[in-house]
């Protein structure tokens, strides 16, 4: 797992986004936009290990002894204790992940999978409207990712009223 952490994390996205489009996709049988999917789910999941695991690892050593000394199951203190705190901590950084991904969508364009910024090279080179067209998809991207982001800030907001009234 850590190999596969460094790999993915250490290596430019492009670059994985070729390889399996490339490389790796036909010596597997996987198709082009299999392949994109493949190699944005494994850019993305690297990243969305480690921001869960430090979550996870940020909740302080006594919330652990007192689950423990209240006769807690691993598996209790996880579900009841430890992740419920970890999500709040993890909301953040994993809203900035996922509008990352969003972003980074727009690099599978580059090897021929039909998405927005394809169609928009394609509408531009016909109709000669670059600056429009590119003004289209900077909102719509721009769109999609504000929608994302309040939509996550209203989600922090429902959770830290919880839990404020139970008191953690």
């Amino acid at each position: 797992a850590r190999l596969y952490l460094e790999i993915t994390r250490g290596m430019p996205s492009l670059v994985q986004i070729y390889l399996w489009y490339f490389v790796i996709g036909p010596l597997m049988g996987i198709g082009r936009n299999e392949s994109a999917l493949v190699a944005l789910t494994t850019i993305t999941a690297s990243f969305m290990s480690e921001i869960f695991r430090a979550g996870i690892v940020s909740i302080g050593k006594g919330q652990w002894e007192a689950a423990h000394s209240v006769g807690l199951s691993a598996f209790d203190t996880y579900r009841d204790i430890i992740l419920p705190q970890a999500l709040r901590r993890v909301l953040p950084p994993l809203t900035s992940q996922v509008i990352t991904l969003i972003k980074l969508s727009s690099l599978v364009s580059l090897v021929s999978i039909t998405e927005l910024t394809l169609e928009a090279r394609v509408v531009a080179s016909r109709t000669f409207m670059v600056f429009e067209v590119w003004f289209t998809v900077a909102a719509v991207y721009l769109a999609v990712t504000a929608a994302l982001s309040i939509t996550v800030h209203i989600l922090e907001r429902r959770t830290n009223q919880r839990f404020a009234y139970a008191g953690t």
